[in-house]
């Protein structure tokens, strides 16, 4: 489960749960701060969390054990803005589009 509390009122603290994968472990922003991805490491998934709308945008397949770490962001030739994180055990890199409104058939892929 992902908890996700608002502090903008701490007498009337808002707190949402979201289901996602068994294990989630650590991650990071995308480029524009909205979405939280974080990795479930041992379920090879990446879930991302939409933080303006408080609800899970994707839960995508990776590879074999996904790095729990801040993963990294930049703007590919290609597919446009990119969430990236390499794998425990191997040398493979996820890529996971993060902008669905100019780059919606890439985006959570």
């Amino acid at each position: 489960k992902i908890y996700i509390v608002n502090y903008k009122d701490l007498n009337n603290l808002k707190t949402t749960t979201l289901d996602a994968a068994k294990f989630l472990h650590d991650g990071g922003f995308d480029s524009t701060g909205r979405y939280f991805l974080v990795a479930a490491n041992a379920s090879n998934k990446i879930a991302v969390v939409d933080t303006k709308e408080d609800k899970l945008a994707a839960l995508v397949d990776v590879g074999k054990t996904p790095h729990p770490g801040r993963g990294a962001n930049f703007v590919h030739p290609k597919f446009g803005p990119v969430w990236a994180t390499s794998h425990l055990g191997d040398d493979s890199i996820s890529m996971i589009g993060t902008d669905p409104v100019k780059h919606k058939a890439q985006a959570w892929k």
